[in-house]
């Protein structure tokens, strides 16, 4: 594939980068869901007008042997220009987000007119238009089965993967990505199980500047990982064999060579889409290995971790641990290279706050830390070392307790014991703790004996601290 910083789509991408962030009025969101409605007094004979004023020239239908019958129901259209359109199309665009105007729309032959527009337009702008109102369509049941059964319109809306227009290609892979999360999601795939069309959306994501559409079409492949078994089947083999998995850590990389040289928070969600995906193949069978065995990747999550300042990019360092314990799960033998690194301990313990409500997040943290302290030998380690550990673990003693007081709550309001979590998950915190307890008991154990202050050099951690620590770990340890 091409050097991704050499090439954008367009000249003028980089002109257009600063809308991109403000995000254009004329681009209206998605419902957030399938249930989402809007409470209007649109007349519906407004939006049957608006239908009509977006039909294409007759002439063209009338060539057009399949669309006769949609001819002959919409000769009360009128052609208007191109600026008319746009000001029509949009007004739509915003109203299909409600499921009664959409199904309204699409009784109304709104989709058979959008097909027609995107088989003749040369305007990107038309193009954009169309596919953003079939893409709010899709947020709905019926409409998106209309737009199934409707000949011909999942391929055209595929095609437009090969334009060169970012905002065009961004409702593209938007109106992708939903068709592979609705129960519809198998017959989306189908359409894209050409390697000619896997590559061309491989390149985009490689090669494009334009930050919006990085993250959906990175976004596709997460839909792709977590859609139906037969669509993983279908799509994800040609996809890894493509190179997927060393694109996502290239691109990985880059993101975080951006995040430490300088804060943009539009880069924040690029960097958290392209975790997600590869924490989603690293507990996939036959892909795991590509993931879990590039050391590249693990010092790359490490680095993120260690980040002293999270909050901005709080989700992404708690899908980082996660994609850690993953890793740790499959190779063992990593944490030796972590097991001395006193700021991924530091760091990975500020974790807990941010994964709060993720009972899996906070099972991944515990784990990583079992791993790490089952190699620490106390007893055989110098006073330094020794100190350093302490002085981490008991720095962030109210993280633990609030953690371990936030868990003991959540798993006395489990109703099923099928809902309560596992008992591996239970044993890595009670190594962990019990670890602690054992390392801060020969650290006070050796402060008796010896004068430790001259040897460290430094104020040493509060014994108050270190015995309220000690409470917390013995109570729930057992």
């Amino acid at each position: 594939m091409a050097v991704r910083s050499e090439l954008a789509l367009v000249e003028e991408e980089e002109e257009e980068q600063q809308e991109v962030y403000d995000g254009p009025t004329h681009h209206p969101y998605a419902p957030s869901d399938e249930l989402f409605e809007i409470s209007t007094t649109v007349d519906p004979s407004y939006i049957i007008s608006l239908v009509r004023k977006l039909v294409p020239s007759l002439n063209f239908l009338i060539n057009e042997e399949e669309n006769e019958d949609l001819c002959n129901r919409l000769r009360s259209g009128v052609t208007v220009g191109e600026e008319a359109w746009e000001e029509y199309g949009c007004v739509l665009w915003d109203l299909a987000a409600s499921k009664t105007h959409a199904e309204l729309m699409v009784q109304n032959l709104i989709l058979e007119v959008l097909l027609a527009n995107l088989m003749i337009s040369q305007s990107a702008r038309v193009s954009e238009i169309c596919i953003g109102i079939i893409g709010n369509l899709a947020c709905h049941e019926v409409p998106m089965k209309h737009i199934v059964s409707t000949n011909g319109l999942i391929e055209l809306i595929v095609d437009q993967l090969f334009l060169d227009d970012p905002q065009c290609l961004c409702e593209t892979f938007r109106l992708l990505t939903m068709g592979l999360r609705s129960n519809e999601c198998i017959t989306w795939s189908e359409a894209l199980q050409s390697e000619h069309i896997l590559c061309r959306f491989l390149w985009v994501a490689e090669n494009t500047m334009n930050l919006q559409l990085i993250e959906k079409s990175i976004g596709l492949i997460l839909a792709i990982c977590e859609s139906q078994p037969k669509v993983v089947d279908a799509l994800l083999p040609p996809l890894m064999k493509l190179g997927l998995a060393s694109l996502l850590i290239s691109l990985l990389s880059f993101e975080m060579s951006k995040l430490m040289s300088e804060r943009i928070p539009e880069r924040y969600s690029v960097l958290d889409v392209i975790l997600r995906v590869i924490e989603a193949l690293s507990v996939m069978d036959g892909y795991s290995q590509d993931i879990c065995s590039n050391k590249e990747l693990f010092q790359i999550v490490c680095d993120l971790v260690k980040l002293p300042d999270k909050v901005e990019v709080a989700n992404s360092c708690v899908t980082a641990a996660v994609l850690i314990a993953n890793i740790l799960s499959d190779i063992a033998d990593r944490s030796s290279d972590i097991s001395q690194d006193f700021s991924f301990l530091q760091g990975l313990l500020d974790i807990f706050p941010f994964a709060s409500d993720d009972l899996e997040a906070r099972s991944a943290v515990w784990s990583i830390v079992a791993r790490l302290l089952v190699r620490v030998q106390e007893n055989d380690m110098s006073l330094t070392s020794l100190y350093h550990y302490v002085s981490v673990i008991v720095s962030k003693t109210d993280m633990i307790e609030d953690d371990l007081l936030h868990q003991q709550l959540g798993y006395s309001s489990y109703e099923h014991e099928s809902l309560a979590p596992s008992g591996a998950k239970l044993a890595a915190r009670t190594t962990s703790l019990k670890r602690i307890i054992s390392i801060l008991n020969h650290w006070t154990a050796l402060k008796e004996n010896a004068d430790v202050n001259n040897v460290m050099g430094e104020p040493l951690v509060n014994d108050v601290d270190i015995n309220r620590l000690l409470e917390c770990c013995h109570k729930h340890s057992k």
